[in-house]
């Protein structure tokens, strides 16, 4: 015991001891777990490990020495499917891959104010490397049900047709659904500019590289231009690339709300979103569905969704979410699932595009669920009338430009064809115009009072 309390006393109580095999023990920078790649196929690659799961990100070597990132779509036993992130060659049988740490994470916080983004978080704008302050997860926490609050806020697009019509909320979940060249991505791009929010998240997914120049260069010139952030995922960067895009920019928005502030986040288009998660989840062998969607698909939108929202502790996302409809009707699967999921949509019609009216919202069938609790009595009553005289006049519009409805039969008619040229002025509106809110709701008492 003696000897033993010396020798201790001697090496400083057993701590610090300067052992020649501990000190080169301590400098052996560990090697991670390995896998090989056992098969190399178009968009994805098969691996025997290394042990990962569902959604982690691998490193693969490449035959210059680089490394290719992939991401995991399927554990089956002891073998990975992967999806690489970057349409790249140099992969082949046999060549070695390692789980990234950091897979799941992204990094969040203001270093990404007044920045363009891909989704891995590399700058796109030509700026310096993001510096973030925290990591977060890319799936995010939904809020459960009690850590949630009911709207109570109107936000103010500038835009009459919705302030007047169909009244947001501060955390409402909103979509905008059209077919192509309707004019939806004009819309979104005006409420992104108008509303006002301490942040503003946009997400491109799948859209065209001059598109997304285009919208960067409007937003980063404007004086308030710190206040946005751009996340892009190109329509030629892969699938694993454009469905990371929307799990980053939910990440980015996620941390400034649970921080108190009102963050207005737009996602264009959710379709896109789902098109590349359907490329997943074929690649993962899942069966396809209505319209080859596989089950994926409609597991991840809900989840989209609920992301959003206002939280009772004082912080907010207000979703604005593109949906690209396959015809004028908008009853594809990915519409009709939006419309369930939504707090509202917004539909554009084209023939009112054709008309030349913009925005082109068919109003008889968009509706907001928020408007009714948002409005004051004399604006909901004006927003009641305006959609009924529009109503009446659709349905009578063939006998009405027939010249078959008499003055005097039909006193319902007859209030639809006075009220219609005030409405219609109303309606419409230009793209660089904005309207404060009061002044659109004073406007639409006006136009509804004259018949």
């Amino acid at each position: 015991m003696g000897d033993a309390g010396g020798r201790a006393g001697r090496d400083g109580g057993g701590a610090g001891v300067n052992h020649p095999f501990l000190t080169r023990l301590a400098a052996v920078v560990p090697t991670p777990p390995e896998g090989r790649l056992r098969k190399v196929g178009q968009g994805q690659c098969v691996a025997v490990g290394p042990d990962a799961t569902l959604g982690d990100l691998c490193a693969i070597e490449r035959d210059d020495g680089g490394h290719a990132l992939a991401e995991v779509i399927a554990v089956d036993g002891g073998e990975l499917v992967l999806v690489p992130l970057e349409q790249e060659a140099g992969l082949r049988p046999g060549a070695r891959l390692w789980r990234s740490v950091a897979g799941g994470l992204t990094p969040v916080g203001n270093g990404f104010v007044g920045r363009a983004i891909d989704a891995l978080g590399r700058p796109i704008d030509g700026g310096p490397p993001v510096v973030g302050d925290a990591q977060r997860p890319i799936v995010g926490r939904i809020l459960s049900p009690m850590e949630r609050t009911m709207p109570h806020r109107v936000v103010e697009t500038g835009i009459r047709a919705i302030d007047g019509l169909l009244t947001l909320g501060v955390g409402q979940r909103i979509g905008i659904f059209a077919a192509s060249g309707v004019g939806k991505t004009s819309l979104m791009e005006q409420i992104v500019t108008q509303t006002g929010s301490d942040r503003c998240v946009l997400c491109l997914v799948g859209e065209r590289g001059k598109e997304v120049e285009a919208i960067w260069r409007v937003l980063s010139a404007r004086r308030d231009a710190a206040r946005f952030t751009l996340v892009a995922a190109t329509s030629d960067q892969s699938a694993s690339l454009r469905a990371r895009a929307s799990g980053v920019a939910l990440a980015i928005a996620e941390h400034w709300r649970d921080q108190g502030e009102h963050v207005l986040l737009t996602i264009d288009s959710v379709t896109r979103l789902a098109m590349a998660l359907r490329e997943i989840g074929l690649a993962a062998g899942e069966p396809p569905t209505v319209r080859a969607y596989t089950p994926n698909v409609f597991a991840a939108l809900p989840r989209l969704v609920e992301r959003c929202g206002a939280a009772a502790s004082g912080g907010a996302i207000t979703a604005v979410m593109t949906v690209l409809a396959e015809s004028d009707e908008i009853d594809d699967p990915v519409a009709e699932v939006m419309k369930s999921l939504l707090d509202g949509h917004i539909l554009l019609s084209r023939t009112l595009a054709e008309r030349g009216q913009f925005p082109a919202i068919d109003l008889s069938r968009s509706i907001s669920r928020q408007a009714t609790r948002l409005m004051e009595p004399a604006h909901a009553a004006a927003a009641r009338r305006a959609g009924a005289m529009l109503g009446v006049y659709d349905e009578a519009r063939i006998l009405i430009e027939s010249g078959m409805v008499q003055p005097g039969a039909s006193a319902e008619i007859d209030a639809a064809i006075a009220l219609r040229p005030g409405l219609l002025d109303f309606l419409q509106q230009g793209q660089a115009v904005r309207v404060a809110f009061r002044d659109a709701v004073a406007q639409l008492v006006r136009a509804t009072a004259r018949g």
